[in-house]
């Protein structure tokens, strides 16, 4: 995906469900963090209703699962989040 000099796509994740029970915040998280990597992209993720518990502190993940709370971190570090 090039492209021009000057030219930057913008992404916008809306996270509105629980951060475990179901895999929608995980799959728009990881999409979200392949996309990043990629020159002239600009990504935002926007939290709402109980998908503001995806960027809660010290989660207790179940077994097996993901760890949402470091996904959100290192997205971070590299694009814009907010609840």
């Amino acid at each position: 995906m090039d492209t021009p000099v000057g030219d930057l796509r913008s992404f916008l994740f809306i996270i509105n469900d629980a951060p475990y029970g179901n895999e929608r915040p995980y799959n728009g998280l990881r999409l979200a963090l392949n996309l990043v990597k990629r020159p002239g992209v600009a990504i935002r993720v926007f939290m709402t209703g109980d998908g503001v518990l995806c960027a809660r502190r010290n989660q207790k993940t179940p077994n097996g699962y993901y760890n949402l709370e470091r996904m959100l971190a290192s997205l971070a570090r590299r694009g814009q989040v907010a609840t």
